[in-house]
């Protein structure tokens, strides 16, 4: 029988561990300012953009206290560490707030520590002297237990300021042929919060679209999540009687909402 337990919550708490996603390589201008706008209605956390979105971001989003987040190296991570260098500092330039990075995933299963953390550390140094914040995305579904743990631990002793599962494009091949991205899990996000010092947070990102897949992580001591779901989530919210102080109760399972701990997806 799996355990629940009432949050109390507001929908401002709710709207601010959300970075609302941007990246699905189709979407047009157009699309991507009715996103931008619609991050600025909700007042989330950030807007998660491609570096050639952050002029827009800051035109719509400046002064509503909404952070610009800008992606690198993504979605794949094989770009050379100076052109990642690169990317993140124009985005800083441009005005984001917060980058999001992803790991060279070659060099973390082929054991290449020196590389991985080198790389990382260059990024952080550079981002964090311009003022802004590093998150560092694994892309957990190609790697086991071991690197993720490793990879917690060069974070939190550089450190940064938070550690992502997913970009959600990370794609694996399935016994049946077809490919699939389970993202953020249960046990990868219990695993990170076990290896990662008090000064680093964590992003779930990858497969987050309800508002129980939310608080499921926000008792897993999540800090934020990433998702294009934003709307649903938060109406969702209201529609539970969740208002802007935190009165409203979400009844969310302390393990996963649908009873899934054997590393499934949420």
């Amino acid at each position: 029988m799996t355990a629940s337990t009432a949050v109390a919550v507001s929908l401002s708490q709710i709207a601010k561990m959300i970075d609302h996603s941007l990246l699905h390589p189709t979407m047009t201008d157009k699309e991507i300012l009715a996103g931008l706008q619609m991050a600025k209605r909700y007042r989330v956390a950030a807007a998660c953009v491609k570096p050639y979105s952050v002029p827009i971001a800051k035109d719509v989003l400046d002064g509503s206290g909404v952070l610009i987040c800008a992606v690198i190296g993504f979605p794949h991570g094989n770009s050379t560490s100076e052109i990642k260098l690169l990317e993140a500092e124009e985005a800083v330039k441009a005005g984001a707030h917060e980058i999001d990075m992803v790991v060279n995933v070659g060099k973390v299963l082929g054991g290449d520590w020196e590389y991985v953390a080198n790389e990382i550390r260059a990024i952080n140094d550079t981002v964090v002297k311009r003022g802004a914040a590093l998150k560092v995305i694994f892309e957990t579904d190609f790697l086991q237990d071991e690197h993720i743990a490793h990879l917690c631990k060069i974070c939190t002793a550089l450190p940064v300021a938070f550690v992502k599962t997913s970009t959600g494009f990370g794609f694996v091949k399935q016994p049946n042929g077809m490919y699939a991205c389970k993202g953020a899990t249960v046990p990868h996000l219990q695993l990170m919060k076990a290896n990662i010092g008090p000064n680093v947070q964590i992003k779930a990102s990858g497969g987050i679209r309800t508002l129980d897949e939310v608080m499921v992580a926000m008792t897993l001591g999540v800090s934020r999540v990433g998702t294009s779901s934003t709307a649903a989530i938060m109406e969702e919210a209201a529609s539970r009687g969740i208002e802007n102080s935190p009165k409203g109760f979400a009844l969310v399972s302390l393990v996963d909402p649908y009873g899934q701990t054997d590393g499934k997806a949420f």
